[in-house]
Protein backbone atom coordinates (compact mmCIF):
# COMPACT_ATOMS: atom_id res chain seq x y z
CA UNK A 1 0.00 0.00 0.00
CA UNK A 2 1.45 3.32 -1.04
CA UNK A 3 1.92 6.32 1.19
CA UNK A 4 -0.91 8.18 -0.62
CA UNK A 5 -3.47 5.43 -0.12
CA UNK A 6 -4.12 4.86 3.56
CA UNK A 7 -6.89 2.48 4.64
CA UNK A 8 -9.07 5.50 5.50
CA UNK A 9 -8.53 7.00 2.05
CA UNK A 10 -9.41 3.79 0.26
CA UNK A 11 -12.47 3.29 2.43
CA UNK A 12 -13.82 6.73 1.53
CA UNK A 13 -12.94 6.48 -2.15
CA UNK A 14 -14.12 2.92 -2.85
CA UNK A 15 -17.19 3.21 -0.64
CA UNK A 16 -19.61 0.33 -0.93
CA UNK A 17 -17.62 -1.46 -3.62
CA UNK A 18 -15.18 -2.66 -0.94
CA UNK A 19 -17.95 -4.01 1.28
CA UNK A 20 -19.10 -7.60 0.97
CA UNK A 21 -22.77 -8.18 0.31
CA UNK A 22 -24.52 -9.21 3.52
CA UNK A 23 -26.36 -12.52 3.64
CA UNK A 24 -30.01 -11.66 3.01
CA UNK A 25 -32.33 -12.16 5.95
CA UNK A 26 -35.56 -13.99 5.16
CA UNK A 27 -38.48 -11.55 5.25
CA UNK A 28 -40.97 -11.90 8.10
CA UNK A 29 -44.21 -13.65 7.26
CA UNK A 30 -46.85 -11.37 5.76
CA UNK A 31 -50.10 -10.82 7.59
CA UNK A 32 -53.39 -10.17 5.94
CA UNK A 33 -54.35 -10.73 2.30
CA UNK A 34 -51.66 -10.15 -0.29
CA UNK A 35 -52.17 -7.55 -3.02
CA UNK A 36 -53.16 -8.53 -6.54
CA UNK A 37 -49.99 -9.79 -8.29
CA UNK A 38 -51.09 -7.97 -11.45
CA UNK A 39 -51.52 -4.62 -9.65
CA UNK A 40 -49.35 -1.63 -10.48
CA UNK A 41 -46.56 -0.73 -8.01
CA UNK A 42 -48.57 2.25 -6.75
CA UNK A 43 -51.67 0.08 -6.28
CA UNK A 44 -49.61 -2.43 -4.30
CA UNK A 45 -48.31 0.32 -2.02
CA UNK A 46 -51.86 1.63 -1.58
CA UNK A 47 -52.88 -1.87 -0.52
CA UNK A 48 -50.25 -1.89 2.24
CA UNK A 49 -51.17 1.68 3.17
CA UNK A 50 -54.78 0.62 3.67
CA UNK A 51 -53.70 -2.45 5.64
CA UNK A 52 -51.59 -0.24 7.92
CA UNK A 53 -53.79 2.85 8.25
CA UNK A 54 -57.02 0.91 8.79
CA UNK A 55 -55.69 -1.31 11.56
CA UNK A 56 -55.86 -0.30 15.20
CA UNK A 57 -52.37 -1.77 15.61
CA UNK A 58 -50.63 -2.07 12.22
CA UNK A 59 -48.44 -5.15 11.78
CA UNK A 60 -44.70 -4.72 11.32
CA UNK A 61 -44.90 -6.74 8.10
CA UNK A 62 -47.48 -4.37 6.57
CA UNK A 63 -45.44 -1.30 7.58
CA UNK A 64 -42.27 -2.83 6.11
CA UNK A 65 -44.09 -3.64 2.88
CA UNK A 66 -45.36 -0.08 2.62
CA UNK A 67 -41.91 1.35 3.35
CA UNK A 68 -40.13 -0.85 0.80
CA UNK A 69 -42.80 -0.26 -1.81
CA UNK A 70 -42.91 3.52 -1.32
CA UNK A 71 -39.14 3.84 -1.71
CA UNK A 72 -39.31 1.97 -5.02
CA UNK A 73 -41.95 4.27 -6.54
CA UNK A 74 -41.21 7.03 -9.02
CA UNK A 75 -42.36 10.64 -8.53
CA UNK A 76 -45.80 10.02 -10.05
CA UNK A 77 -46.40 6.95 -7.88
CA UNK A 78 -45.35 8.77 -4.72
CA UNK A 79 -47.70 11.64 -5.58
CA UNK A 80 -50.58 9.16 -5.86
CA UNK A 81 -49.78 7.66 -2.45
CA UNK A 82 -49.45 11.05 -0.74
CA UNK A 83 -52.77 12.27 -2.17
CA UNK A 84 -54.42 9.04 -1.05
CA UNK A 85 -52.97 9.34 2.46
CA UNK A 86 -54.03 12.99 2.77
CA UNK A 87 -57.60 12.60 1.49
CA UNK A 88 -58.73 9.04 2.27
CA UNK A 89 -57.35 8.94 5.82
CA UNK A 90 -58.14 12.49 6.89
CA UNK A 91 -60.45 13.57 9.73
CA UNK A 92 -63.80 11.66 9.52
CA UNK A 93 -65.91 14.77 9.14
CA UNK A 94 -69.29 12.98 8.95
CA UNK A 95 -68.66 11.45 12.37
CA UNK A 96 -67.52 14.82 13.71
CA UNK A 97 -70.77 16.44 12.52
CA UNK A 98 -72.89 13.70 14.18
CA UNK A 99 -71.01 14.06 17.45
CA UNK A 100 -71.36 17.84 17.34
CA UNK A 101 -75.15 17.55 16.82
CA UNK A 102 -75.40 15.15 19.78
CA UNK A 103 -73.20 17.40 21.90
CA UNK A 104 -75.27 20.51 21.14
CA UNK A 105 -78.47 18.58 21.86
CA UNK A 106 -77.28 17.46 25.30
CA UNK A 107 -75.93 20.93 26.09
CA UNK A 108 -79.25 22.55 25.09
CA UNK A 109 -81.23 20.06 27.14
CA UNK A 110 -79.04 20.69 30.17
CA UNK A 111 -79.50 24.45 29.81
CA UNK A 112 -83.29 24.09 29.42
CA UNK A 113 -83.63 21.88 32.49
CA UNK A 114 -81.58 24.35 34.46
CA UNK A 115 -84.20 27.00 33.67
CA UNK A 116 -86.90 24.94 35.46
CA UNK A 117 -85.46 25.75 38.83
CA UNK A 118 -82.55 25.12 41.14
CA UNK A 119 -83.89 21.72 42.28
CA UNK A 120 -84.33 20.40 38.73
CA UNK A 121 -80.95 21.79 37.71
CA UNK A 122 -79.26 19.92 40.58
CA UNK A 123 -80.87 16.65 39.48
CA UNK A 124 -79.61 16.79 35.89
CA UNK A 125 -76.35 18.62 36.46
CA UNK A 126 -74.23 15.58 37.28
CA UNK A 127 -75.64 13.38 34.52
CA UNK A 128 -75.37 16.11 31.87
CA UNK A 129 -71.82 16.95 32.83
CA UNK A 130 -70.83 13.28 32.63
CA UNK A 131 -72.40 12.97 29.16
CA UNK A 132 -70.73 16.14 27.93
CA UNK A 133 -67.31 14.97 29.13
CA UNK A 134 -67.77 11.66 27.31
CA UNK A 135 -68.80 13.45 24.13
CA UNK A 136 -65.87 15.86 24.35
CA UNK A 137 -63.49 12.91 24.56
CA UNK A 138 -65.22 11.41 21.56
CA UNK A 139 -64.91 14.68 19.67
CA UNK A 140 -61.20 14.89 20.43
CA UNK A 141 -60.71 11.37 19.12
CA UNK A 142 -62.80 12.07 16.03
CA UNK A 143 -60.88 15.23 15.21
CA UNK A 144 -57.67 13.21 15.08
CA UNK A 145 -56.92 12.32 11.44
CA UNK A 146 -57.05 8.61 10.61
CA UNK A 147 -53.46 8.71 9.33
CA UNK A 148 -52.25 9.68 12.82
CA UNK A 149 -52.01 6.08 14.03
CA UNK A 150 -50.23 5.04 10.84
CA UNK A 151 -47.60 7.79 11.20
CA UNK A 152 -47.00 6.98 14.87
CA UNK A 153 -46.70 3.26 14.14
CA UNK A 154 -44.26 3.99 11.31
CA UNK A 155 -42.13 6.15 13.61
CA UNK A 156 -41.88 3.24 16.08
CA UNK A 157 -40.81 0.88 13.30
CA UNK A 158 -37.05 0.34 12.65
CA UNK A 159 -36.15 2.70 9.80
CA UNK A 160 -39.54 4.38 10.07
CA UNK A 161 -38.31 7.83 11.07
CA UNK A 162 -36.07 7.97 8.02
CA UNK A 163 -39.02 6.92 5.82
CA UNK A 164 -41.18 9.67 7.33
CA UNK A 165 -38.46 12.24 6.56
CA UNK A 166 -38.41 11.01 2.95
CA UNK A 167 -42.20 11.13 2.83
CA UNK A 168 -42.31 14.72 4.07
CA UNK A 169 -39.61 15.79 1.59
CA UNK A 170 -41.83 14.43 -1.20
CA UNK A 171 -44.83 16.15 0.38
CA UNK A 172 -43.06 19.53 0.43
CA UNK A 173 -42.12 19.12 -3.24
CA UNK A 174 -45.73 18.25 -4.07
CA UNK A 175 -47.03 21.29 -2.17
CA UNK A 176 -44.82 23.43 -4.39
CA UNK A 177 -46.84 22.18 -7.36
CA UNK A 178 -50.36 22.00 -5.90
CA UNK A 179 -51.21 23.75 -2.66
CA UNK A 180 -54.19 21.52 -1.76
CA UNK A 181 -55.76 21.96 1.72
CA UNK A 182 -55.63 18.22 2.48
CA UNK A 183 -51.92 18.08 1.63
CA UNK A 184 -51.24 21.16 3.77
CA UNK A 185 -53.06 19.55 6.69
CA UNK A 186 -51.01 16.36 6.32
CA UNK A 187 -47.78 18.35 6.19
CA UNK A 188 -48.76 20.41 9.24
CA UNK A 189 -49.61 17.31 11.27
CA UNK A 190 -46.49 15.41 10.22
CA UNK A 191 -44.28 18.42 10.98
CA UNK A 192 -45.77 18.72 14.49
CA UNK A 193 -45.09 15.05 15.15
CA UNK A 194 -41.51 15.29 13.83
CA UNK A 195 -40.85 18.26 16.12
CA UNK A 196 -41.92 16.08 19.06
CA UNK A 197 -40.00 12.99 17.95
CA UNK A 198 -36.86 15.05 17.27
CA UNK A 199 -36.80 17.03 20.51
CA UNK A 200 -33.29 17.91 21.76
CA UNK A 201 -33.68 15.35 24.54
CA UNK A 202 -33.87 12.60 21.91
CA UNK A 203 -30.77 13.79 20.02
CA UNK A 204 -27.10 13.05 20.68
CA UNK A 205 -24.33 15.58 20.03
CA UNK A 206 -21.24 13.95 18.53
CA UNK A 207 -17.82 15.45 17.78
CA UNK A 208 -17.03 14.17 14.27
CA UNK A 209 -13.36 13.42 13.67
CA UNK A 210 -11.14 11.79 11.06
CA UNK A 211 -11.25 8.61 13.16
CA UNK A 212 -15.01 8.14 12.61
CA UNK A 213 -16.19 5.39 10.22
CA UNK A 214 -15.67 6.04 6.52
CA UNK A 215 -19.43 5.73 5.94
CA UNK A 216 -20.03 8.74 8.21
CA UNK A 217 -17.28 10.79 6.57
CA UNK A 218 -18.81 10.05 3.17
CA UNK A 219 -22.07 11.57 4.38
CA UNK A 220 -20.29 14.71 5.58
CA UNK A 221 -18.77 15.11 2.11
CA UNK A 222 -22.10 14.43 0.38
CA UNK A 223 -24.26 16.67 2.56
CA UNK A 224 -21.96 19.70 2.96
CA UNK A 225 -24.18 22.37 1.41
CA UNK A 226 -22.41 25.69 2.02
CA UNK A 227 -18.76 25.19 1.01
CA UNK A 228 -18.31 21.92 -0.92
CA UNK A 229 -15.50 19.67 0.26
CA UNK A 230 -13.10 19.43 -2.67
CA UNK A 231 -11.12 16.33 -1.76
CA UNK A 232 -9.91 14.17 1.09
CA UNK A 233 -7.18 16.64 2.03
CA UNK A 234 -9.84 19.33 2.44
CA UNK A 235 -11.98 16.95 4.51
CA UNK A 236 -9.08 15.97 6.77
CA UNK A 237 -8.21 19.63 7.25
CA UNK A 238 -11.76 20.52 8.33
CA UNK A 239 -11.62 17.76 10.93
CA UNK A 240 -8.06 18.49 12.12
CA UNK A 241 -6.22 20.98 14.32
CA UNK A 242 -7.99 24.28 14.81
CA UNK A 243 -11.24 22.92 13.45
CA UNK A 244 -14.31 21.23 14.89
CA UNK A 245 -17.27 19.46 13.37
CA UNK A 246 -20.31 18.54 15.46
CA UNK A 247 -23.41 16.65 14.45
CA UNK A 248 -26.83 15.90 15.91
CA UNK A 249 -27.72 12.19 15.72
CA UNK A 250 -30.94 10.28 16.42
CA UNK A 251 -30.87 6.61 17.48
CA UNK A 252 -33.50 5.76 14.86
CA UNK A 253 -31.16 6.94 12.06
CA UNK A 254 -27.78 5.53 13.15
CA UNK A 255 -24.56 6.62 11.50
CA UNK A 256 -26.10 9.65 9.80
CA UNK A 257 -26.24 13.17 11.26
CA UNK A 258 -29.51 15.04 10.95
CA UNK A 259 -27.56 18.30 10.89
CA UNK A 260 -23.90 19.22 11.39
CA UNK A 261 -21.93 22.39 11.96
CA UNK A 262 -18.32 23.25 11.11
CA UNK A 263 -16.25 25.53 13.36
CA UNK A 264 -12.91 27.29 12.89
CA UNK A 265 -10.90 28.29 15.96
CA UNK A 266 -9.20 31.61 15.16
CA UNK A 267 -7.49 34.58 16.77
CA UNK A 268 -9.95 37.03 15.26
CA UNK A 269 -13.26 36.96 13.43
CA UNK A 270 -12.51 36.07 9.80
CA UNK A 271 -13.54 38.45 7.01
CA UNK A 272 -13.40 35.94 4.12
CA UNK A 273 -13.98 32.25 3.60
CA UNK A 274 -10.56 32.05 1.98
CA UNK A 275 -9.02 32.78 5.41
CA UNK A 276 -10.98 29.90 6.92
CA UNK A 277 -10.45 27.25 4.25
CA UNK A 278 -6.88 28.08 3.25
CA UNK A 279 -5.03 29.35 6.34
CA UNK A 280 -1.80 27.37 6.60
CA UNK A 281 -0.77 26.56 9.20
CA UNK A 282 -3.97 26.88 11.25
CA UNK A 283 -4.08 28.99 14.38
CA UNK A 284 -2.74 27.07 17.39
CA UNK A 285 -5.74 26.14 19.49
CA UNK A 286 -4.10 27.56 22.62
CA UNK A 287 -4.09 31.01 20.95
CA UNK A 288 -7.68 30.90 19.65
CA UNK A 289 -10.10 33.46 21.04
CA UNK A 290 -12.86 33.21 18.40
CA UNK A 291 -15.08 30.26 17.44
CA UNK A 292 -16.29 30.94 13.91
CA UNK A 293 -19.24 28.91 12.61
CA UNK A 294 -18.77 28.83 8.85
CA UNK A 295 -21.11 26.06 7.69
CA UNK A 296 -24.36 24.51 8.94
CA UNK A 297 -25.78 21.74 6.75
CA UNK A 298 -28.99 19.74 7.13
CA UNK A 299 -28.97 16.24 5.71
CA UNK A 300 -32.73 15.66 5.57
CA UNK A 301 -34.86 17.88 3.26
CA UNK A 302 -37.93 16.43 4.97
CA UNK A 303 -36.98 18.19 8.22
CA UNK A 304 -37.27 21.64 6.63
CA UNK A 305 -38.85 24.13 9.03
CA UNK A 306 -37.79 22.15 12.11
CA UNK A 307 -35.16 24.34 13.77
CA UNK A 308 -32.61 21.77 14.87
CA UNK A 309 -29.85 24.28 14.09
CA UNK A 310 -30.90 26.52 16.98
CA UNK A 311 -30.39 23.76 19.54
CA UNK A 312 -27.20 22.54 17.86
CA UNK A 313 -25.66 26.02 17.99
CA UNK A 314 -26.44 26.45 21.68
CA UNK A 315 -25.09 23.01 22.57
CA UNK A 316 -21.87 23.63 20.63
CA UNK A 317 -21.36 27.07 22.21
CA UNK A 318 -21.83 25.55 25.67
CA UNK A 319 -19.37 22.76 24.89
CA UNK A 320 -16.72 25.13 23.51
CA UNK A 321 -17.07 27.47 26.49
CA UNK A 322 -16.54 24.54 28.82
CA UNK A 323 -13.61 22.98 26.93
CA UNK A 324 -11.89 26.18 25.72
CA UNK A 325 -12.23 29.04 28.24
CA UNK A 326 -9.95 31.25 26.12
CA UNK A 327 -12.61 31.42 23.39
CA UNK A 328 -14.77 34.44 24.14
CA UNK A 329 -16.14 35.39 20.72
CA UNK A 330 -18.79 33.28 18.99
CA UNK A 331 -19.60 34.43 15.47
CA UNK A 332 -20.43 33.18 12.00
CA UNK A 333 -19.16 33.82 8.51
CA UNK A 334 -22.37 33.37 6.58
CA UNK A 335 -23.51 33.49 2.95
CA UNK A 336 -26.25 35.87 1.82
CA UNK A 337 -28.07 33.60 -0.64
CA UNK A 338 -30.94 35.92 -1.57
CA UNK A 339 -29.12 39.23 -2.06
CA UNK A 340 -28.41 39.20 -5.82
CA UNK A 341 -31.82 37.80 -6.65
CA UNK A 342 -33.46 40.59 -4.65
CA UNK A 343 -31.23 43.29 -6.17
CA UNK A 344 -31.71 42.17 -9.77
CA UNK A 345 -35.48 42.06 -9.24
CA UNK A 346 -35.38 45.55 -7.71
CA UNK A 347 -33.36 46.90 -10.64
CA UNK A 348 -35.67 45.29 -13.21
CA UNK A 349 -38.71 46.77 -11.46
CA UNK A 350 -37.26 50.30 -11.42
CA UNK A 351 -36.13 50.08 -15.04
CA UNK A 352 -39.67 49.04 -16.01
CA UNK A 353 -41.13 51.98 -14.10
CA UNK A 354 -38.70 54.33 -15.82
CA UNK A 355 -39.73 53.02 -19.22
CA UNK A 356 -43.40 53.42 -18.33
CA UNK A 357 -42.75 56.99 -17.20
CA UNK A 358 -41.06 57.78 -20.51
CA UNK A 359 -43.94 56.29 -22.50
CA UNK A 360 -46.52 58.26 -20.49
CA UNK A 361 -44.56 61.47 -20.93
CA UNK A 362 -44.51 61.01 -24.71
CA UNK A 363 -48.18 60.07 -24.95
CA UNK A 364 -49.41 62.85 -22.62
CA UNK A 365 -47.33 65.62 -24.10
CA UNK A 366 -44.87 65.80 -21.21
CA UNK A 367 -47.17 65.32 -18.20
CA UNK A 368 -46.75 62.13 -16.15
CA UNK A 369 -46.40 60.89 -12.61
CA UNK A 370 -44.29 58.06 -11.22
CA UNK A 371 -43.84 56.47 -7.83
CA UNK A 372 -40.33 55.05 -7.99
CA UNK A 373 -37.18 54.63 -6.02
CA UNK A 374 -33.73 56.09 -6.41
CA UNK A 375 -31.57 52.98 -5.91
CA UNK A 376 -28.17 54.57 -6.58
CA UNK A 377 -26.69 57.65 -4.96
CA UNK A 378 -25.46 60.33 -7.42
CA UNK A 379 -21.78 59.60 -6.63
CA UNK A 380 -22.34 55.87 -7.12
CA UNK A 381 -24.03 56.40 -10.47
CA UNK A 382 -21.19 58.68 -11.60
CA UNK A 383 -18.56 56.10 -10.64
CA UNK A 384 -20.38 53.39 -12.60
CA UNK A 385 -20.57 55.66 -15.67
CA UNK A 386 -16.86 56.43 -15.35
CA UNK A 387 -15.99 52.72 -15.15
CA UNK A 388 -17.88 51.92 -18.37
CA UNK A 389 -16.18 53.08 -21.54
CA UNK A 390 -19.34 52.96 -23.65
CA UNK A 391 -22.32 53.80 -21.49
CA UNK A 392 -24.49 54.76 -24.53
CA UNK A 393 -26.52 57.19 -22.43
CA UNK A 394 -28.01 54.44 -20.26
CA UNK A 395 -29.11 55.10 -16.71
CA UNK A 396 -26.94 53.93 -13.85
CA UNK A 397 -29.44 51.23 -12.84
CA UNK A 398 -29.45 49.84 -16.40
CA UNK A 399 -25.66 49.73 -16.44
CA UNK A 400 -25.60 48.10 -13.01
CA UNK A 401 -28.08 45.43 -14.12
CA UNK A 402 -26.05 44.62 -17.24
CA UNK A 403 -22.79 44.45 -15.26
CA UNK A 404 -24.21 42.12 -12.61
CA UNK A 405 -25.81 39.82 -15.16
CA UNK A 406 -22.54 39.39 -17.04
CA UNK A 407 -20.64 38.20 -13.91
CA UNK A 408 -17.41 39.30 -15.57
CA UNK A 409 -17.12 42.40 -13.42
CA UNK A 410 -15.14 40.53 -10.75
CA UNK A 411 -12.21 40.37 -13.20
CA UNK A 412 -12.05 44.16 -13.60
CA UNK A 413 -10.35 46.24 -10.91
CA UNK A 414 -12.10 49.34 -12.19
CA UNK A 415 -15.56 47.76 -11.93
CA UNK A 416 -14.78 46.26 -8.54
CA UNK A 417 -13.90 49.71 -7.23
CA UNK A 418 -17.02 51.27 -8.77
CA UNK A 419 -19.42 48.62 -7.45
CA UNK A 420 -18.10 48.22 -3.92
CA UNK A 421 -19.90 51.23 -2.46
CA UNK A 422 -23.39 50.59 -3.92
CA UNK A 423 -23.31 46.82 -3.39
CA UNK A 424 -22.15 47.06 0.23
CA UNK A 425 -24.74 49.73 1.00
CA UNK A 426 -27.56 47.81 -0.71
CA UNK A 427 -26.49 44.58 0.99
CA UNK A 428 -26.66 46.25 4.41
CA UNK A 429 -30.13 47.50 3.57
CA UNK A 430 -31.18 44.03 2.34
CA UNK A 431 -30.07 42.37 5.57
CA UNK A 432 -31.28 44.95 8.07
CA UNK A 433 -34.31 46.57 6.40
CA UNK A 434 -35.90 44.25 3.85
CA UNK A 435 -38.50 42.05 5.54
CA UNK A 436 -41.22 39.53 4.84
CA UNK A 437 -44.07 39.24 7.34
CA UNK A 438 -42.07 41.33 9.77
CA UNK A 439 -38.95 39.15 9.67
CA UNK A 440 -35.70 39.34 7.70
CA UNK A 441 -36.19 38.55 4.02
CA UNK A 442 -32.94 36.59 3.81
CA UNK A 443 -33.40 33.02 5.07
CA UNK A 444 -29.94 32.72 6.64
CA UNK A 445 -30.30 36.11 8.33
CA UNK A 446 -33.69 35.10 9.71
CA UNK A 447 -32.21 31.87 11.10
CA UNK A 448 -29.43 33.59 13.03
CA UNK A 449 -31.50 36.57 14.14
CA UNK A 450 -34.26 34.38 15.58
CA UNK A 451 -31.55 32.49 17.46
CA UNK A 452 -30.39 35.73 19.15
CA UNK A 453 -27.52 36.92 16.95
CA UNK A 454 -26.83 40.45 15.72
CA UNK A 455 -25.43 41.65 12.39
CA UNK A 456 -21.84 42.54 13.16
CA UNK A 457 -20.10 43.17 9.82
CA UNK A 458 -20.42 42.69 6.07
CA UNK A 459 -17.30 41.73 4.12
CA UNK A 460 -16.43 42.67 0.54
CA UNK A 461 -15.25 39.87 -1.77
CA UNK A 462 -15.38 37.40 1.08
CA UNK A 463 -16.50 34.50 -1.13
CA UNK A 464 -15.03 34.66 -4.62
CA UNK A 465 -16.35 31.28 -5.74
CA UNK A 466 -18.77 31.14 -8.64
CA UNK A 467 -21.62 30.36 -6.24
CA UNK A 468 -20.63 33.24 -3.95
CA UNK A 469 -20.55 35.77 -6.80
CA UNK A 470 -23.87 34.53 -8.17
CA UNK A 471 -25.72 34.61 -4.83
CA UNK A 472 -24.34 37.68 -3.10
CA UNK A 473 -21.79 39.42 -5.33
CA UNK A 474 -19.07 37.83 -3.19
CA UNK A 475 -20.24 39.57 0.02
CA UNK A 476 -20.49 37.59 3.26
CA UNK A 477 -21.74 38.61 6.69
CA UNK A 478 -20.58 38.02 10.26
CA UNK A 479 -23.39 37.37 12.74
CA UNK A 480 -22.23 37.76 16.33
CA UNK A 481 -23.66 35.86 19.29
CA UNK A 482 -23.17 38.06 22.35
CA UNK A 483 -23.81 35.54 25.10
CA UNK A 484 -25.18 38.13 27.51
CA UNK A 485 -27.71 39.38 24.93
CA UNK A 486 -28.81 36.22 23.10
CA UNK A 487 -32.15 35.81 24.86
CA UNK A 488 -32.94 39.54 24.74
CA UNK A 489 -32.18 39.80 21.01
CA UNK A 490 -34.11 36.63 20.20
CA UNK A 491 -37.20 37.84 22.08
CA UNK A 492 -37.18 41.33 20.54
CA UNK A 493 -36.74 39.90 17.04
CA UNK A 494 -39.49 37.33 17.57
CA UNK A 495 -41.88 39.86 19.07
CA UNK A 496 -41.36 42.99 16.98
CA UNK A 497 -38.93 42.03 14.22
CA UNK A 498 -36.25 44.30 15.69
CA UNK A 499 -32.88 43.59 14.08
CA UNK A 500 -29.82 44.46 16.14
CA UNK A 501 -26.72 45.54 14.22
CA UNK A 502 -23.31 47.01 15.02
CA UNK A 503 -22.06 50.55 14.49
CA UNK A 504 -20.02 49.36 11.50
CA UNK A 505 -23.27 48.80 9.62
CA UNK A 506 -24.56 52.28 10.48
CA UNK A 507 -22.56 54.04 7.77
CA UNK A 508 -24.28 51.96 5.08
CA UNK A 509 -27.75 52.20 6.60
CA UNK A 510 -27.38 55.96 7.08
CA UNK A 511 -26.49 56.40 3.42
CA UNK A 512 -29.51 54.34 2.40
CA UNK A 513 -31.79 56.99 3.92
CA UNK A 514 -31.06 59.17 0.92
CA UNK A 515 -32.27 56.45 -1.48
CA UNK A 516 -35.96 56.44 -0.69
CA UNK A 517 -39.20 56.12 -2.57
CA UNK A 518 -40.14 59.42 -4.18
CA UNK A 519 -43.23 60.59 -5.98
CA UNK A 520 -42.25 62.52 -9.07
CA UNK A 521 -44.68 64.63 -11.04
CA UNK A 522 -43.74 66.24 -14.29
CA UNK A 523 -46.16 68.84 -15.48
CA UNK A 524 -45.88 70.93 -18.61
CA UNK A 525 -47.02 74.50 -18.04
CA UNK A 526 -46.43 77.53 -20.19
CA UNK A 527 -43.70 75.82 -22.16
CA UNK A 528 -41.70 74.96 -19.00
CA UNK A 529 -41.23 71.68 -17.12
CA UNK A 530 -41.45 71.66 -13.36
CA UNK A 531 -40.20 68.88 -11.07
CA UNK A 532 -42.09 68.53 -7.82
Amino acid sequence: MTRNHTPKTLAVLLRARMQSDPIPTPPPPRTGPDPDPAATPAATVRHWLHASASAASPSAAALDSFSDGYRSLDRVGRREILCSLATEYDVPRARVRDLMRQYMGVASAAAASGADGAEAEEEVKEGAASALYRMERGLRDALRPRYAGFLEAMNAQPGGLKLLAVLRADLLALLGEENAPALRALDSYLKEKLVTWLSPAALTLHHITWDDPASLLEKIVAYEAVHPIRNLIDLKRRLGVGRRCFGYFHPAIPGEPLIFIEVALLKDMAASIQEVLWDDPPTPESEATCALFYSISSTQPGLSGINLGKFLLKRVIDMLRRDMPSVQTFATLSPIPGFMQWLLAKLASQIKLSETESEERNSLGGACSTFRESILLPDEERMIHDAIEQADGNQGIELLQDILKSRQWVKSEKLLAALKSPLMRLCARYLAREKKRGKALDAVANFHLQNGAMIERINWMADQSEKGIQQSGGIMVNYLYRLENIEEYALSYSGTGLIHSSSSLSQYLEASKYCTYVYIMNEKKKGETFLR
